[in-house]
Formats: structure tokens, sequence, C-alpha cells
């Protein structure tokens, strides 16, 4: 029986890169939703995330190929394909064939990410990336960048984010987090108002999540210093999800101070982080879990998240213990 009973490839905007990591001409292999895809930028700016191999012989257009004007050149026999998978040129041929084009993915370049948009059935976006005010403004600090690839799968890390009873029981915080959360469409809005542990005591913050999907949440932390943490989550195969981690801290009048204070909240998430990932990475889904009073809003995210499949989620997952 598979640990993940519900499908492995939700709908959704998924980050594919970092803009800063496509400079002009530079050519991508990637590997996501369990499919090779190779991603470029033209000379005119624009980044574009194809299918990886060409149609002609199957070579892949991410390994040794090359950038020329707005179109990725195939290494093997020089054929071009621009960014809506068309073949734009074939230079030793007199008439392009009608079917050579390659699968062409819709991205968003979008405050230094670039997301593409993952459908199972192939539908347009239904909804759009969500604006970013702290990203390149004045009084906030560039993105701090952290990496994961772990053996789990989004719904089950997207699902911390209302599990109060964990952040006390895994992560030893001050007490269990008061959480509330909301349904805003295809939005998942959760508040929750927390104690941290300070050289100075105890200080009361809070933390406010927008979860647009599975690809992409907001978590703003407020109380000793204000941290806006993004975080991405895309599933590369049928076993690891590649999960990103960028923070931008708000500037205090001291640079050092900003500077300390964010790095120890940093250090403070990756622990958080180390803890979870042995737990996503050995346990089952349980569907409906067994549940007590004080879990926290698990039913209703267990509702949201219903409508980024394609297909219909399993209404139960038994657990039998031998003894």
């Amino acid at each position: 029986m598979s640990r993940f009973p519900m499908p492995r490839y939700a709908n959704g905007w998924f980050q594919v890169a970092y803009s800063d990591e496509l400079t002009a001409g530079k050519v991508m292999p990637l590997r996501y939703f369990g499919r090779d895809l190779v991603a470029f930028r033209g000379e005119d700016g624009v980044a574009a995330v194809l299918d990886a191999h060409c149609p002609h012989m199957g070579a892949h257009l991410g390994h040794g190929g090359k950038v020329v004007g707005n179109a990725v050149e195939c290494p093997f026999h020089a054929w071009r394909f621009c960014g809506t998978g068309e073949c734009s040129e074939i230079p030793y041929a007199s008439k392009i064939p009608p079917r050579a084009r390659v699968g062409a993915w819709t991205v968003r370049e979008h405050s230094g990410f670039i997301f593409v948009w993952h459908h199972a059935e192939g539908a347009a976006p239904s909804w759009e990336l969500p604006v970013i005010p702290e990203y390149n403004a004045p009084d906030w600090t560039p993105y701090e960048k952290r990496r994961w690839v772990i053996k789990t799968h989004n719904q089950e890390m997207a699902e911390n984010a209302v599990d109060s009873a964990h952040f006390l029981y895994v992560h030893g915080t001050q007490g269990m987090p008061k959480t509330n959360a909301e349904i805003r469409g295809h939005v998942l809005h959760v508040l929750a108002e927390t104690m941290m542990k300070t050289p100075m005591g105890k200080v009361g913050g809070t933390v406010e999540v927008d979860a647009y999907g599975f690809g992409l949440s907001q978590t703003r932390f407020r109380g000793i210093v204000d941290t806006l943490l993004m975080g991405t989550a895309t599933t590369i195969d049928d076993e690891y999800v590649e999960l990103r981690f960028s923070f931008t801290v708000k500037k205090l009048v001291n640079s050092d101070v900003t500077s300390n204070v964010g790095k120890a909240f940093i250090r403070e998430i990756e622990r958080q982080l180390g803890q979870d990932i042995p737990i996503w990475e050995n346990k089952i889904y349980v569907h409906p879990p067994l549940l007590c009073d004080a879990d926290g809003p698990i039913g209703l995210f267990r509702k949201w998240v219903k409508q980024f499949y394609s297909e219909p989620q399993p209404r139960s997952l038994a657990v039998v213990s031998g003894g």
C-alpha cells in the first residue's frame, strides 16, 4: 500500500527555479512532476519551460542545448524550439514538419521566482500568484535561501501549519499555539498566537500563513523581528519533493542587530524543519484522522485540499497493528 493514496501531482503553481539562476542565454535541465523539463531565457529576457526531449530523435534539450535568439537549440541536430514549444527552425530542412513541437508550460516569473502551472488534466490557470509587498522593498533584506529534498508528499508538509500540538511535542515551543484557519477559495489563511523564548524572557507574537495551494505559502512572523518566509514545495517524482525556503527580514535601525536576529530566527526555523523531516519521511497518511478536541483545524485543512486534485481523495486508510 502506498504511504500516500491521494494523487501524487496536485494542481497549482509550483516553483522550478529562482530568477537569478536563469540568466540570459542560459539553459537549465529540470526534473519535476515525474517529467524531464528544460528552462531557458531568450535574448528578450523571457523565461520559458518546455518538455525536455526533442520530438525529432529524443535528445534532451537541457543537456548540451543552447539559446539562439529566443529559442533553445537541440544539441543533436540543431532543431530550434521557441517558448511556445513550436519548432521555429531546422537549419538543413526546407520545410518544418507540422508536428514538430514540444510541450510548453505556462510560466510566471514573480518576485524573484519562476513558477509553472501544473494541472493533471491540462486546464489553464484558475488563479494568479499574490503580490508580495516585501520583495525588493528598501526596508526588507534580500532573500536568504535554503533548499531540501524530502521523501514525502506536498500535502503532508502543508498540513503542519494547522497541526497545533506538534509545535509543542516535536519542536519544544513555549506551549501550543492558538490556531485559527479560514478557507478563502484557493487560499488557506491561518493565524496563530505564539510565545517565543528569548534571552530577555518570553515574547508573544503571531504567525500568519497564507497558503496558495501546495506550491506556495507566505508565512509572516511578527514579534521579535518581522520576518517573511516564502515556502515553495514542488514534487520531483513519485517519492521526493523539493522544498525551498526564502527568508526576508524587516530591517531594524541597527543593521548588525537585523543580521544577528534574522540569522538566529532562520536557524530556529531550520532546526524545526530538521525535526519534521524524519517524521514526514517515515509516516503514513491516515484518512480520516482520529482527532481530539485540541488538535487544531486539521479537518478544515483536509476539506480545503480537495480542490487541488483532479482525482478524488481516498475515503479511508485502514491502519492495522499486529501483536
